[in-house]
C-alpha cells in the first residue's frame, strides 16, 4: 500500500471511514426499530451496557489497546477486561432476560441482539482499520 499515491490511500482511508459510520448508524437503527416496532421501550435497557461498555477501556487501558490482548499481571488491566466482559455479557443478557420475563416478543429480542452484533461488528472493523498493529483486516 505504500507505492500507492496519496490522493488514492486518502480516498481508501475516506471510504473505511465511512463503512464504519454505516455500520454504527446500522445498530442505532436496528436498536430503535426493536423498540418502535412493537411499541414496547423496555429494549433500551441495552443502551446503558452500550454506553458503560467502553468506560473501562478509556479509563483504565488508555488508548493502547494492544495490551489488551496481552497477559500481563497488571491488577487493572484485569479490572478492565471483566469490567468489559460484564457488560457484554449484559448487553446479550438484557434482551434475553426480558424476553423470558414476557416483557417483549420475539422480534424486538431479534432486533436487539442483532443489533449487538452489528455493533460488536463496527468494533472489530475499528480494530482492524488501525495500521499500527498486525491485526489489520483490510
Amino acid at each position: 500500500m505504500a507505492d500507492m499515491p496519496g490522493y488514492f490511500r486518502t480516498c481508501f482511508q475516506t471510504g473505511r471511514l465511512a463503512c464504519l459510520a454505516m455500520l454504527v448508524s446500522g445498530g442505532i437503527v436496528l436498536q430503535i426499530l426493536a423498540c418502535a416496532l412493537y411499541n414496547n421501550w423496555w429494549p433500551m435497557l441495552t443502551v446503558i451496557m452500550y454506553v458503560t461498555l467502553p468506560m473501562p477501556l478509556m479509563f483504565f487501558a488508555g488508548s493502547d489497546t494492544s495490551s489488551l490482548y496481552t497477559e500481563s499481571g497488571s491488577c487493572w488491566l484485569n479490572a478492565t477486561k471483566f469490567l468489559t466482559g460484564a457488560s457484554t455479557v449484559g448487553s446479550i443478557a438484557i434482551p434475553i432476560i426480558l424476553k423470558h420475563a414476557g416483557v417483549i416478543g420475539w422480534g424486538a429480542m431479534a432486533l436487539e441482539l442483532s443489533s449487538f452484533f452489528v455493533f460488536v461488528l463496527s468494533i472489530l472493523c475499528y480494530l482492524g482499520m488501525n495500521e499500527d498493529d498486525g491485526y489489520s483486516m483490510f
